[in-house]
Protein backbone atom coordinates (compact mmCIF):
# COMPACT_ATOMS: atom_id res chain seq x y z
CA UNK A 1 0.00 0.00 0.00
CA UNK A 2 1.24 3.90 -0.91
CA UNK A 3 1.40 5.85 2.04
CA UNK A 4 -0.72 8.52 0.99
CA UNK A 5 -3.61 5.58 1.06
CA UNK A 6 -4.22 5.42 4.48
CA UNK A 7 -6.61 1.98 6.01
CA UNK A 8 -9.91 3.37 7.62
CA UNK A 9 -10.20 3.79 11.17
CA UNK A 10 -11.25 0.35 12.66
CA UNK A 11 -13.95 2.51 15.13
CA UNK A 12 -15.32 4.44 11.38
CA UNK A 13 -18.45 3.08 9.69
CA UNK A 14 -20.13 4.61 6.90
CA UNK A 15 -22.39 7.20 8.46
CA UNK A 16 -24.95 6.12 5.46
CA UNK A 17 -25.31 2.96 6.87
CA UNK A 18 -26.87 4.31 10.47
CA UNK A 19 -30.45 4.41 9.17
CA UNK A 20 -30.70 8.37 9.28
CA UNK A 21 -32.63 10.17 6.42
CA UNK A 22 -30.32 11.66 4.44
CA UNK A 23 -30.97 15.38 5.85
CA UNK A 24 -29.82 13.77 9.32
CA UNK A 25 -26.12 12.27 7.50
CA UNK A 26 -25.22 15.58 6.08
CA UNK A 27 -26.23 17.65 9.58
CA UNK A 28 -23.93 14.41 10.84
CA UNK A 29 -21.30 15.02 8.51
CA UNK A 30 -21.28 18.71 8.62
CA UNK A 31 -21.13 18.40 12.45
CA UNK A 32 -18.03 16.22 11.86
CA UNK A 33 -16.72 18.48 10.06
CA UNK A 34 -17.11 21.38 12.32
CA UNK A 35 -15.58 19.43 15.31
CA UNK A 36 -12.34 18.58 13.15
CA UNK A 37 -12.34 22.19 12.05
CA UNK A 38 -12.35 23.28 15.73
CA UNK A 39 -9.51 21.03 16.95
CA UNK A 40 -7.63 21.06 13.98
CA UNK A 41 -3.79 20.06 14.69
CA UNK A 42 -4.80 17.34 16.63
CA UNK A 43 -4.60 13.11 15.82
CA UNK A 44 -8.07 12.92 16.43
CA UNK A 45 -9.36 15.87 14.17
CA UNK A 46 -7.39 14.46 11.06
CA UNK A 47 -8.61 11.17 11.89
CA UNK A 48 -12.16 12.84 12.22
CA UNK A 49 -11.38 14.87 9.04
CA UNK A 50 -10.25 12.10 6.89
CA UNK A 51 -13.71 10.17 8.53
CA UNK A 52 -15.56 12.61 7.09
CA UNK A 53 -14.22 13.21 3.91
CA UNK A 54 -14.58 9.26 3.36
CA UNK A 55 -18.02 9.59 4.23
CA UNK A 56 -17.28 7.78 7.52
CA UNK A 57 -18.33 8.17 10.88
CA UNK A 58 -16.19 8.00 13.87
CA UNK A 59 -17.62 5.99 16.37
CA UNK A 60 -14.87 6.04 19.23
CA UNK A 61 -16.13 7.52 22.63
CA UNK A 62 -13.71 10.71 22.06
CA UNK A 63 -15.22 11.50 18.74
CA UNK A 64 -18.36 11.08 19.85
CA UNK A 65 -18.21 13.10 22.64
CA UNK A 66 -16.73 15.81 21.05
CA UNK A 67 -19.72 15.26 18.55
CA UNK A 68 -22.40 15.28 20.88
CA UNK A 69 -20.44 18.65 22.56
CA UNK A 70 -20.90 20.43 19.16
CA UNK A 71 -24.95 19.42 18.97
CA UNK A 72 -25.17 20.32 22.53
CA UNK A 73 -23.47 23.80 21.67
CA UNK A 74 -25.84 24.12 18.06
CA UNK A 75 -28.99 23.01 19.87
CA UNK A 76 -28.38 26.16 22.82
CA UNK A 77 -27.31 27.87 20.32
CA UNK A 78 -30.24 27.10 18.14
CA UNK A 79 -32.87 27.36 21.95
CA UNK A 80 -31.16 30.91 22.45
CA UNK A 81 -32.35 32.42 19.27
CA UNK A 82 -35.16 30.98 19.61
CA UNK A 83 -35.75 32.42 23.11
CA UNK A 84 -34.66 35.76 21.63
CA UNK A 85 -37.30 35.46 18.47
CA UNK A 86 -39.96 34.36 20.95
CA UNK A 87 -39.01 37.51 22.97
CA UNK A 88 -39.49 39.16 19.82
CA UNK A 89 -42.50 37.73 18.35
CA UNK A 90 -44.11 38.74 22.11
CA UNK A 91 -42.97 42.22 22.00
CA UNK A 92 -44.27 42.85 18.39
CA UNK A 93 -47.48 41.01 19.27
CA UNK A 94 -47.62 43.02 22.60
CA UNK A 95 -47.09 45.91 20.51
CA UNK A 96 -49.84 45.52 17.65
CA UNK A 97 -52.43 44.16 20.49
CA UNK A 98 -51.73 47.75 22.09
CA UNK A 99 -51.55 49.92 18.49
CA UNK A 100 -55.28 47.51 17.65
CA UNK A 101 -56.65 48.37 20.96
CA UNK A 102 -55.93 52.12 20.97
CA UNK A 103 -57.17 52.21 17.20
CA UNK A 104 -60.33 50.47 18.24
CA UNK A 105 -60.83 52.55 21.27
CA UNK A 106 -59.90 55.51 19.10
CA UNK A 107 -62.44 53.81 16.03
CA UNK A 108 -65.19 53.10 19.21
CA UNK A 109 -64.55 56.98 20.52
CA UNK A 110 -65.18 57.96 16.92
CA UNK A 111 -68.22 55.76 16.39
CA UNK A 112 -69.51 56.91 19.60
CA UNK A 113 -68.73 60.99 18.14
CA UNK A 114 -70.52 59.86 14.62
CA UNK A 115 -73.44 58.71 16.51
CA UNK A 116 -74.03 62.01 18.39
CA UNK A 117 -73.15 63.83 15.12
CA UNK A 118 -76.09 61.61 14.06
CA UNK A 119 -78.42 62.34 16.47
CA UNK A 120 -77.97 65.73 16.52
CA UNK A 121 -78.45 66.39 12.55
CA UNK A 122 -81.56 64.10 13.30
CA UNK A 123 -82.53 66.49 16.27
CA UNK A 124 -81.85 69.29 13.41
CA UNK A 125 -83.98 67.73 10.76
CA UNK A 126 -86.81 67.58 12.93
CA UNK A 127 -86.40 70.98 13.97
CA UNK A 128 -86.48 72.18 10.69
CA UNK A 129 -89.25 70.34 9.98
CA UNK A 130 -91.18 71.71 12.95
CA UNK A 131 -90.34 75.26 12.22
CA UNK A 132 -91.51 75.00 8.14
CA UNK A 133 -94.32 73.29 9.52
CA UNK A 134 -95.26 76.26 12.01
CA UNK A 135 -93.87 79.23 9.26
CA UNK A 136 -96.38 77.56 6.88
CA UNK A 137 -99.27 77.45 9.43
CA UNK A 138 -98.56 81.23 10.44
CA UNK A 139 -98.35 82.32 7.09
CA UNK A 140 -101.68 80.45 6.89
CA UNK A 141 -103.15 82.58 9.95
CA UNK A 142 -101.43 85.99 8.04
CA UNK A 143 -103.40 85.25 4.35
CA UNK A 144 -106.42 84.31 6.58
CA UNK A 145 -106.56 87.10 8.64
CA UNK A 146 -105.66 89.64 5.91
CA UNK A 147 -108.62 88.49 3.60
CA UNK A 148 -110.62 88.74 7.12
CA UNK A 149 -109.09 92.18 7.19
CA UNK A 150 -110.05 92.47 3.65
CA UNK A 151 -113.32 91.42 3.78
CA UNK A 152 -114.28 93.29 6.88
CA UNK A 153 -113.23 96.74 4.85
CA UNK A 154 -115.27 95.93 2.19
CA UNK A 155 -118.39 94.68 4.04
CA UNK A 156 -118.54 97.27 6.65
CA UNK A 157 -117.06 100.04 5.27
CA UNK A 158 -117.04 101.94 8.26
CA UNK A 159 -117.84 100.29 11.10
CA UNK A 160 -114.13 99.04 11.94
CA UNK A 161 -112.50 102.17 12.95
CA UNK A 162 -108.37 102.16 13.71
CA UNK A 163 -107.68 103.51 17.31
CA UNK A 164 -104.93 105.62 17.81
CA UNK A 165 -101.87 102.41 17.97
CA UNK A 166 -103.40 101.53 14.22
CA UNK A 167 -105.33 98.41 15.57
CA UNK A 168 -108.63 98.18 14.37
CA UNK A 169 -111.85 98.24 16.64
CA UNK A 170 -115.49 96.95 15.77
CA UNK A 171 -118.37 98.47 16.26
CA UNK A 172 -121.71 96.86 18.39
CA UNK A 173 -124.25 95.32 17.16
CA UNK A 174 -128.19 95.93 19.12
CA UNK A 175 -127.25 93.33 21.34
CA UNK A 176 -124.77 94.75 23.08
CA UNK A 177 -122.06 91.24 21.49
CA UNK A 178 -119.17 92.28 19.51
CA UNK A 179 -119.16 91.43 15.79
CA UNK A 180 -116.78 88.39 14.52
Amino acid sequence: MSSQQQLPDPNAVPDTALGLTEDQVELLRHGQQAVAAATAGSTSSRAASRASSQGLLLMDSGSLSALGRHFDRVMQSIQGRLEYLMEQSQIVTLSVYDRAGNLIDNADAEIARYHDIMAQIDELELDFDRIGQIREIVRGFRQRAEELERELERSGGGSSKRDRHGHRSHGHSSSGRRRA
